[in-house]
C-alpha cells in the first residue's frame, strides 16, 4: 500500500502524517508513507485543500485530520479490497 500526505508543512499536515505513521506501525500495515510538500506536485493532483490523504493514488480525504479509528477503518478498507 502506498500512502501519501499532501500538504505544505502546516500543523494539520504534520498531524496527519504523525497519525498515519502511528496507525500503520501500531497495526503492522505493510505500507509506504510519504509526505508531498512541493506545491507544484500537490497541484498536479488537482488538490486545492490540505492536508490530503492519498492511498494507492486515490484521494481519500481532503482538508481534515480524521480520528485514529476513522483512519484505521479507511486503511482496512484498502487492505480488504
Amino acid at each position: 500500500m502506498e500512502i501519501k500526505i499532501l500538504g505544505p508543512g502546516c500543523p494539520k499536515c504534520k498531524q496527519l502524517h504523525r497519525l498515519v505513521t502511528s496507525v500503520v506501525e501500531e497495526n503492522n500495515i505493510n505500507a509506504t508513507v510519504s509526505k508531498v510538500e512541493d506545491i507544484v506536485e500537490i497541484m498536479n493532483y488537482g488538490v486545492m485543500v490540505t492536508p490530503t490523504l492519498i492511498i494507492n493514488d486515490k484521494i481519500v480525504m481532503k482538508g481534515i485530520v480524521p480520528s485514529k479509528e476513522e483512519l484505521k477503518r479507511k486503511l482496512e478498507e484498502f487492505l480488504n479490497g
